[in-house]
């Protein structure tokens, strides 16, 4: 199949339904749009959840309690056939920012009663005209940075909200050329298929003839690549300064890095992403984000989006799991930001 009309139909209409109803309806708009086996995955603290009455007791309504006037301000959505089972499945994708008033505490996060921009990404598997699966990834850190908390130390890159597309075409409503959408994924897959090779001659697994870091990154990305980094890494501009403020720090200061693999990997248009659950295992060995070695090996929940330009990659948006990978080297964000005072 490569008309993804229908399932993009089916996840427009559910959250154009549950962003538009009151909180009193949204328990029922969700529980009618979704298969009796619904399965969500959301970051630290949530995680997975089974059943439409447990991601909304779990997550949404907590959220909308929080957060007043929602508005889901949509930068990119594409969907398509999922290369990782084989295309078996469709996914959607929305990403952009929730806008919204932070008028009550959420998570320990004191409020501002100002606005605030919570970047999000929402996969949406479709069965029919159903949704079967849900993954939300939000920049919690990032909201506690826009709530004046600074937890951890300054960023290499730089901080910056998720800006759009150059092209300001995201969002795919219409059909798109399949082959262009081929050629999107398959840059994906090359793009990572080089981290691979760089990661076995980093750790001794390959006698290949290493290529720097500049030399690596122009196979599959323009010189002027947009490298939009989660709240704690930030954002890189130009191959030259990624390689500087981002590459490097993470390949440095993290040993043993294992892909885990992909839940979904998908592209549509000049536009494509995927997440894993977890897609790396890495052990930082100290200095990465500014914080101590743990030695112990630590998940990265990802989300990558990207558009193509030509025949390379041009801008690529992250979201990562940080409040869980910290976790895992015993750094409990959400416990440490109680005690540290507002800018």
């Amino acid at each position: 199949m490569t008309d993804f009309q229908n399932p993009k139909a089916t996840a427009r209409a559910y959250m154009s339904a549950f962003d538009s109803c009151t909180f009193d309806e949204k328990r029922n708009v969700l529980s009618s749009a979704v298969t009796p086996d619904y399965h969500w995955r959301g970051l630290h603290p949530f995680h997975e959840q089974k059943g439409a009455d447990a991601v909304f007791d779990t997550f949404w309504a907590p959220f909308c309690n929080s957060f007043n006037a929602i508005e889901r301000r949509e930068l990119i959505f594409f969907a398509g056939l999922n290369d990782c089972d084989d295309q078996a499945t469709t996914w959607t994708c929305s990403m952009g920012h929730f806008k919204a008033l932070f008028d009550h505490a959420w998570l320990g996060i004191r409020p501002t009663n100002k606005m605030v921009l919570i970047r999000y990404a929402e996969f949406h598997r479709i069965e029919g005209d159903k949704i079967a699966e849900t993954a939300l990834f939000i920049d919690i850190l990032d909201l506690i940075y826009q709530a004046g908390l600074w937890p951890l130390p300054p960023m290499t890159a730089a901080a910056s909200h998720f800006p759009g597309p150059l092209t300001n075409d995201g969002q795919l409503f219409d059909a798109q050329d399949p082959v262009e959408g081929e050629k999107t994924l398959r840059t994906i897959l090359d793009m990572a298929g080089n981290i691979a090779k760089a990661n076995e001659i980093l750790q001794g697994k390959s006698d290949a003839k290493p290529l720097t870091p500049q030399e690596e990154l122009q196979l599959t990305w323009t010189e002027n690549m947009s490298w939009y980094g989660p709240a704690g890494i930030g954002s890189t501009f130009t191959i030259d300064r990624y390689v500087e403020q981002h590459q490097a720090p993470f390949r440095v200061h993290n040993d043993n890095r294992v892909f885990n693999g992909h839940v979904a990997r998908f592209a549509e248009g000049h536009y494509g992403g995927f997440f894993g659950w977890p897609n790396l295992t890495i052990t930082p060995t100290g200095g990465y984000m500014g914080l101590p070695g743990s030695n112990k090996p630590s998940d990265m929940r990802v989300v990558d989006v990207y558009r193509r330009e030509g025949d390379l990659l041009a801008e690529n948006w992250i979201f990562i799991d940080m409040l869980h990978f910290l976790n895992q080297q015993g750094l409990d964000v959400l416990a440490r930001i109680a005690t540290v005072p507002r800018t």
